[in-house]
């Protein structure tokens, strides 16, 4: 008997890889490597949270934290993390598994749309790259696809963020590597856009990406946009960037318990500086390719570090972050559809939230307009296999059957004409037409016709303008910034 009209859910997620106490044995060896060995925390203020708090501190720097400290942060931290669009709708839900994608951040080169060549990344790639993920409808949310070379440094990510913010109205996820006063004058500006630092904290339109130095070493740059955050309540997702071999043990379970535990110590100090503030659980957990001497992000090891963290993510009640949709091919080939396809499918099956680095080529370091729109169809087909099949009285069709009997066909019947829309999976780029129709539509490879798309979206999407008023105090803010880098210059 079918109850409820339903057999199951669909969108359960399909792929686990470890068991529940395989999950322990890495909880419970984060814990212990916390307490035992330890890290080193390079802040004043997040010494005297965590001295505050009853850690122990060693050699003015050397912090051992007890397990009760990551089991209050773990209780006080939101299991749901919400993330609005340039308008205030709020258009991202991290929680339970439901996985939204978008842009990886700071890639030095380009493949150039029109002349193919590689190239150093200016600032209106980063314009043209907002732009084209805006008209995409399977990319969620923005980050600074390049790094623009053809700016000040301490001018880049306030330059790329206006970029964005002018061309694509979706939700941010922005880098903050240089001095504090270019992250403040950055939450200014989306404070300007949100109409306030009150309705961005009730709504967030920015979600902050933060690193430090792996293993075990909180520097002070990272720690301050740590607590920053913290005491603003904007996102943060605070990343450890792990290299199985290099900066973490050769095996991979090794590996997750160093990035485990850095994971959690940020989260202690997070929570410790504001109770209740969002924080993205996650991080990057590869291997070190020994003879290449490179990080592949095309590598197996790479996704199967995802998968344990969302595990684990999901044992804390944390939203998680990781990385799909990006390669080591050099160009827009075979390999790079390959990698890509494999690690978006695989990594939503894991239940990962925030899946960035859409688009990625050369193992992080290139970016392609034509390559994103090709992983924007990859998505789609993703999200029909992440939707299931329906199990209910309707779908299962026990009384058209037999209505239709053997012999006959369904194409005429209204529950086809109801439902074929909703059932099926439509590309807009994969061509499923014979031969004699490929070759007289002009013989047009994939990778053709996912260049004609951007160069189509860059010539007739139009992004909804900003007021004239937010445009004016976006053009202060960055005035007053660059008055201040030729004032120190």
């Amino acid at each position: 008997m079918i109850r409820n009209n339903i057999l199951r859910n669909p969108r359960q997620t399909i792929f686990n890889l470890l068991t529940p106490d395989e999950l322990d044995e890495i909880h419970y060896a984060s814990l212990e490597v916390l307490e035992r060995t330890g890290l080193h925390i390079r802040h004043p203020e997040a010494l005297e949270l965590l001295d505050g708090a009853g850690a122990h501190i060693e050699d003015e720097l050397r912090v051992r934290v007890p397990s009760d400290l990551v089991k209050k942060a773990l209780q006080s931290a939101p299991e749901r993390v919400v993330l609005a669009n340039r308008n205030g709708q709020r258009t991202i839900c991290l929680e339970k598994r439901k996985s939204y994608f978008g842009l990886g951040s700071d890639l030095e080169f380009t493949i150039d749309l029109e002349t193919r060549e590689h190239r150093m990344t200016v600032l209106d790639d980063v314009a043209r790259c907002a732009k084209v993920a805006d008209a995409l409808p399977h990319i969620d949310f923005i980050m600074s696809q390049g790094l623009a070379s053809d700016v000040h440094h301490k001018m880049t990510e306030i330059s790329q963020f206006d970029a964005m913010i002018c061309n694509s109205t979706k939700p941010m996820i922005l880098t903050s590597f240089t001095e504090m006063e270019v992250l403040e004058a950055t939450y200014e500006m989306a404070c300007a856009v949100r109409g306030g630092g009150k309705e961005l904290r009730k709504n967030p339109y920015i979600m902050i990406y933060g690193q430090f130095i792996s293993p075990f070493e909180h520097h002070k740059e990272g720690l301050e946009r740590l607590l920053f955050c913290a005491e603003k309540r904007i996102p943060i997702i605070y990343v450890p960037t792990i290299m199985a071999g290099a900066s973490g043990p050769v095996t991979l379970a090794g590996s997750l318990v160093v990035a485990n535990a850095e994971c959690l110590a940020g989260l202690v100090i997070h929570q410790l500086k504001s109770p209740g503030a969002p924080f993205v659980y996650g991080g990057c957990v590869q291997s070190f390719d020994m003879r290449s001497m490179s990080i592949p992000y095309g590598s197996p090891e790479w996704r199967l570090g995802d998968a344990v963290l969302s595990q684990l993510s999901q044992r804390y009640g944390l939203p998680v972050f990781g990385t799909a949709g990006c390669t080591d091919s050099k160009t827009v080939d075979g390999q790079a559809a390959m990698e890509a396809s494999s690690s978006l499918l695989f990594t939503a099956l894991c239940g990962t939230n925030i899946i960035h680095d859409v688009g990625y080529l050369e193992s992080g370091l290139c970016g392609s307009l034509d390559f994103l729109v090709m992983c924007n169809e990859m998505i789609g087909s993703t999200r029909r296999i992440l939707n299931g099949i329906r199990i209910d009285r309707e779908s299962l069709a026990v009384d058209l059957i037999d209505k239709v009997g053997p012999g006959k066909h369904f194409t005429e019947e209204k529950h086809t004409y109801e439902h074929f829309k909703k059932e099926m999976w439509y590309p807009g780029l994969i061509d499923r037409n014979d031969f004699s129709t490929w070759k007289a539509d002009g013989e047009k490879r994939f990778e053709q016709r996912c260049i004609e798309e951007a160069k189509k979206i860059l010539k007739e999407h139009e992004v909804e303008p900003l007021t004239e008023e937010t445009n004016q105090e976006l053009k202060n803010i960055l005035s007053k910034m660059e008055r201040t880098v030729e004032a120190v210059n």
